[in-house]
């Protein structure tokens, strides 16, 4: 059995025991591989530091999770990889109970998965600090910086379709469905055809007729293909999916920001963060650089590809200068 499959036992068995008897989660796995510090951050600032980074169960979040893993483990810390834990739910309990020290979230989730608010807060940065605060003074959580990673919905459509009918915001797609209702074939999922802030939302907020739409329902996995072979003009898509690259999709500008803000965070709890500051100076520049098509690049590794998110990781960091391999031979090794 491979490290990355008994990895996912030990997460869905970890699920489980959270969801089931709210017991500890355990892991004793490390990086597949060794990193050393690279150019930027040179000094050892986490040395004989034990870190548990977790992660939820989708390719960006674990992708995410490695990133971080990978510079932590340069700067020194031990690691343990906590990744993959499976739903949002069982993630936030590990963090919560100390299980996991840190993992990445999402600003509109914890707004309204965790805090239990209903409206989201337009605007990135505005979203980003009514989560940061209500989730330090209720649950004492820190929220370190956002990423320019913004994982929310949006239409997306072939380039051809895009440029044959000038298409770039979600607006022109409104006015065009409007004209020529004929044009009007959009790929959703079912969830998202009745819900508020999905499909009647949209066609209210940019001035457009839903039921005159023709809509077809396909699971959140097929849209894509669905879009891209043809079978609608405009498909419900996640911003930061691979599959938009594989693809060669045209995401549609929300221009009138209907949709939540979803930016990626590295949360870890407030005494944790108070004992290491020093995670957040050495992930700060990893921050800086992470934005959608950067991780759209990365998830398309991960899931195109076939390639393994611990490698994937580890080799965008090496080539940003974030850390070094000590080991060509080891890590060629690890490369799948």
């Amino acid at each position: 059995m491979s490290g990355r499959s008994r990895r996912g036992l030990v997460a869905i068995s970890a699920a489980l025991c959270l969801a089931v008897s709210g017991c500890g989660l355990e892991s004793s796995f490390a990086l597949p591989f060794e990193v050393a510090p690279g150019s930027i951050r040179p000094e050892p600032a986490l040395e004989g530091v034990k870190v548990s980074v977790g992660s939820k169960d989708f390719t960006e979040n674990i992708v995410l999770g490695y990133i971080t893993e990978v510079a932590l483990a340069a700067a020194g810390a031990e690691v343990n990889d906590m990744t993959n834990i499976q739903g949002s739910n069982s993630s936030r309990q590990a963090l919560l109970t100390g299980d996991a020290d840190l993992s990445w979230d999402y600003s509109g989730t914890g707004w309204i998965s965790y805090l239990g608010n209903t409206e989201p807060i337009q605007g990135e940065r505005e979203q980003y600090e009514a989560v940061r605060e209500a989730d330090l003074e209720r649950n004492g959580l820190v929220w370190l910086d956002y990423t320019k990673v913004n994982n929310t919905y949006a239409f997306a459509v072939t380039r051809e379709f895009a440029e044959a009918n000038n298409l770039s915001t979600t607006s022109q797609m409104a006015e065009l469905v409007k004209n020529d209702p004929g044009k009007g074939v959009f790929c959703l999922e079912t969830e998202f055809i009745s819900r508020n802030d999905g499909f009647p939302g949209v066609a209210q907020t940019y001035g457009f007729d839903a039921g005159a739409a023709q809509v077809k329902t396909f699971g959140s996995g097929t849209i894509y293909t669905a879009t891209s072979d043809g079978l609608c003009n405009f498909g419900e898509v996640f911003t930061t999916d691979g599959r938009i690259l594989a693809l060669d999709l045209v995401v549609l500008e929300d221009d009138k920001k209907f949709f939540p803000q979803y930016n990626a965070s590295l949360v870890l709890r407030e005494e944790f963060h108070e004992q290491h500051p020093e995670i957040e100076r050495i992930m700060t520049p990893v921050f800086e650089k992470l934005d959608n098509d950067t991780i759209i690049r990365l998830n398309a590794e991960v899931d195109v590809d076939g390639r393994d998110p611990a490698a994937v990781a580890r080799d965008w960091m090496v080539g940003e200068g974030f850390v070094s391999i000590p080991d060509d031979t080891m890590a060629a090794g690890a490369r799948r």
